[in-house]
């Protein structure tokens, strides 16, 4: 079985579990022949196989038991999403599951439904035909269940999806404080990580759709950059745009947290 690995990838394959309880390893042939197949990797893709990596790390489920999930992601965001998740181990945020796309034939509904945190899936943005930030690998969603997706039509109708989510989930002030928002595997817990490790977007603070589950890199400028350029010259710009908003969070610590993260957050997004 052949396996292409990027010179950035060997070096993060090399240092991904550095105590996080992490792996980062290229795809195999038999790995993107699978996404192929059920229908994760179409021939338009935006982006290659030899451009991603599979993330396995261990998460909280909810039941207390300790699991192993896999993500698939462009591989130079590949050990802040190992880091992303170690993290959120750390502080006892638990997930529902984190399985691969492929065993959902791509469906991101079936996914969501599931209530599975994934990541690549080269399909178009909901509701639209521009590719996805899945597509490139540079977004997560996470717990579905407990963080929907909100649309709203031209009279102010709300679709929720997944449907099961709209009982509990569509008020968030109902669950105020941290631990129980941490305990629940609300996504309103896990922005702090997310922003810390480059992803900086959450579809949370969206107006129209509102995608709680969502968390993403930055501009598609900038995600451009980092699948066009070589490998080592897009890790050495991830790692700079990371840095620049920790630099910015370090220069605002007489705002509340939630609001230095949104400037900052804002701030570093558009000078990328």
């Amino acid at each position: 079985m052949k396996t292409v690995i990027s010179a950035a990838l060997a070096m993060l394959w090399l240092c991904a579990s550095a105590g996080a309880n992490a792996t980062i390893a290229p795809l195999s042939d038999w790995q993107c022949q699978m996404m192929q197949r059920h229908s994760v990797l179409p021939s338009d893709a935006p982006i290659g196989c030899q451009r991603l990596a599979k993330v396995e790390f261990e998460f909280i489920h909810f039941n207390g038991d300790i699991k192993v999930g896999n993500v698939i992601v462009l591989d130079v965001v590949a050990a802040a999403v190992a880091a992303i998740f170690a993290d959120l181990k750390q502080q006892g945020f638990p997930l529902h599951s984190a399985r691969l796309m492929r065993e959902f034939s791509g469906d991101d509904n079936a996914s969501m439904n599931a209530n599975n945190s994934s990541a690549f899936n080269a399909r178009a943005i909901s509701g639209g035909r521009s590719w996805s930030k899945h597509a490139y690998g540079v977004a997560i969603d996470i717990n579905p269940l407990q963080n929907p997706f909100l649309s709203f039509d031209d009279a102010g109708n709300i679709s929720v999806a997944p449907a099961q989510s709209a009982a509990n989930y569509v008020n968030r002030n109902r669950y105020r404080a941290r631990a129980e928002v941490t305990r629940q595997g609300m996504a309103e817990a896990a922005v702090e990580v997310f922003a810390h490790h480059g992803f900086l977007i959450w579809g949370g603070d969206w107006n129209q759709p509102i995608d709680t589950q969502h968390f993403e890199v930055g501009s598609r400028a900038l995600v451009q950059q980092l699948v066009e350029l070589p490998p080592a010259q897009a890790s050495a710009l991830f790692q700079r745009y990371r840095d620049d908003y920790r630099h910015c969070r370090s220069l605002n610590t007489n705002m509340p947290n939630e609001q230095a993260r949104a400037h900052c957050a804002y701030q570093t997004v558009q000078a990328y």
